[in-house]
């Protein structure tokens, strides 16, 4: 019967556990002195030898001929152990067997003296899932335990255990493998197994094993039957993209080529690859890349191992840190809630177009970490720039005005503007001893007046085609007090949005489809059109299209285009 790779090698001493020498020596230097504990703790991540060493430790304890703290593994101790034919070492599943009925029957158990060895061994595995009514059971007999008995408890959440259990345990904490001793472990067992096995599938194994031996036999097990083992071999068994892939269909984003992106996305997803296994190549490219920037002179320890370091360079230095960060933070967002989408594939795909949105400067979420200032909402454009010491002076009061009839948005669309709508450059004025008594109105309600440089006649709504101008940014300050900041950010800078007014249709002409799908909202199209009507005081109706102005209005130039799309995009 074919056994796993990962039983069937196994260490059996503790010269054979990869990884984990602080440990073994330790141990082998107790057993050789005779001076071992009663209790132990194992603590560490899955597949790094917590269950291997206690097995060896329970042969150590207990062999005929221990060779230098090692067993001989050939005695009869050795063997009965081995094979389970001797009961007084017990391996104990403590995630089914952890309630207090289980411990109470292991505590009577545990004061028979062993029958066949020297000490009777207790081995709970997932010693963390003992229930918390269970625990005070077994720290009795874990705190005075006869001279016969040794428990060694092995889990991978330590904060589970009660701090009683811990101070009357030897706390030892396994290390995740390194990379470099899985892949020689690996190439050790192919070579045993008569099998061909590349350097650079040893790797890429050892890196997807994630500094678990276990993981990594298992996955070389997967890509067997084979004379020889590769990268690509790996590749199609496990079901991943590979280095080369991933940093195509990252160099595709960086330029902000979707139908390239997509299209990489496709083929990786019709070779076999996951789509959260492209989007955690992509998470880990981003996350090298991050290393590299931010830490140029750090070591290669720092890096998962799976890209060569100058074209990391090479690609970090297209993408600021900020805009960096941005990416990576919306990868590890769609991973996170990966496993909850109906649809992974149509979720992984929407997280590309993300990703290429933030590189075009359509999404800014990379202004979180670095903003620009032609990117702040423009309502900041008109904070009173006063010192509390100089106050505004308070608007004059008018007492001997006549009544005015309302105006005739009050009847039919949106109330007039009030000072609180309006810049400060554009707040009321005092009036003249001449002002007109029909331009009058009542005590207390507020009138917007033109500055006294200025004609007072009244300015008439911009029409006819107009692109532009004051009323535009009037308008854009009434939107910052409804819109976040995220959509201000993407209507406010020159050259993303255009307006045009012809009579009371507005049209907002937009210069990709990535600011498309955030002004084309009813959300946006609603606010922008409340505020143009409340600025021009007549109702306005609102409209969404990509391209520019057909009056030659201002548009974004394209040579601006050309320089952002040659090549990787650098960001300044």
């Amino acid at each position: 019967m074919y056994q796993a790779l990962y039983r069937k090698y196994r260490p059996r001493t503790f010269e054979d556990v990869v990884g984990q020498e602080h440990i073994t020596e330790t141990l082998r230097r107790q057993v050789e002195l005779g001076r071992t504990g009663h209790a132990y703790i194992f603590v560490g991540t899955r597949g790094t030898g917590k269950t291997t060493c206690a097995k060896i430790l329970s042969r150590a304890l207990n062999c005929e001929h221990p060779v230098n703290g090692d067993p001989c593994n050939e005695c009869a101790a050795c063997r009965g152990i081995d094979s389970g034919a001797i009961m007084d070492v017990i391996e104990i599943d403590a995630a089914s067997n952890g309630g207090i009925e289980d411990i109470r029957a292991l505590r009577e158990a545990a004061n028979y003296t062993p029958a066949d060895v020297r000490k009777r061994v207790y081995i709970l595995d997932e010693a963390h899932m003992i229930t918390p009514a269970a625990f005070p059971a077994l720290l009795k007999i874990l705190e005075e335990p006869p001279e016969h008995l040794v428990f060694i408890l092995a889990t991978t959440d330590l904060a589970k255990i009660p701090i009683t259990i811990l101070s009357r345990c030897q706390h030892f904490s396994f290390r995740r493998i390194l990379p470099e001793d899985i892949a020689g472990r690996l190439k050790y067992v192919a070579s045993k197994e008569g099998f061909g096995l590349t350097d650079g599938a040893a790797a890429l194994l050892a890196r997807l094993g994630d500094g678990s031996m276990r993981d990594a036999l298992s996955l070389l097990d997967q890509c067997l039957p084979a004379d020889t083992v590769d990268e690509n071999a790996v590749i199609r068994a496990v079901g991943i993209m590979g280095a080369e892939d991933t940093v195509k269909l990252w160099s595709a984003i960086a330029r902000a080529d979707s139908a390239g992106a997509l299209e990489l996305f496709d083929a990786s997803y019709r070779g076999g690859a996951e789509p959260i296994s492209i989007l955690k190549d992509l998470l880990s490219l981003a996350r090298d890349m991050l290393m590299v920037r931010v830490a140029p002179k750090g070591s290669a320890g720092l890096l998962t191992g799976a890209f060569d370091a100058p074209r990391l360079r090479q690609l970090s230095e297209a993408v600021d840190t900020g805009r960096l960060m941005a990416l990576a933070e919306i990868l590890q967002d769609n991973v996170s809630s990966m496993k909850d989408a109906r649809d992974k594939r149509v979720k992984a795909e929407l997280c590309v177009i993300k990703l290429i949105g933030t590189v075009s400067g359509a999404y800014r979420e990379a202004e979180s970490f670095a903003p620009a200032p032609q990117t702040q909402p423009v309502a900041a454009k008109y904070e009173k720039k006063q010192t509390p010491s100089k106050p505004s002076p308070a608007p004059a009061k008018r007492t001997n005005a006549a009544p005015e009839p309302p105006p005739p948005w009050e009847e039919e669309g949106p109330p007039p503007i009030t000072d609180e709508d309006l810049p400060p450059e554009e707040a009321q004025y005092p009036q003249t001893d001449n002002a007109p008594p029909e331009a009058a109105e009542p005590e207390g309600q507020a009138v917007p007046e033109a500055p006294s440089d200025i004609s007072p006649e009244p300015e008439p709504a911009p029409g006819g085609g107009e692109t532009g101008g004051d009323w535009w940014e009037r308008t854009l300050k009434i939107c910052g007090e409804t819109l976040d900041g995220a959509k201000m950010n993407v209507i406010t800078p020159s050259g993303n949005v255009t307006p045009r007014l012809s009579g009371s249709h507005l049209t907002l002409y937009v210069h990709n489809i990535f600011v498309q799908m955030t002004v084309d909202t009813r959300e946006v199209r609603n606010a922008v059109g409340e505020a143009a009507s409340r600025v021009l005081g007549t109702p306005v109706t609102v409209t969404v299209t990509v391209g520019a102005p057909d009056d030659g209005g201002p548009s974004k130039p394209a040579l601006d285009d050309l320089a952002r799309f040659d090549g990787i995009v650098k960001f300044k």
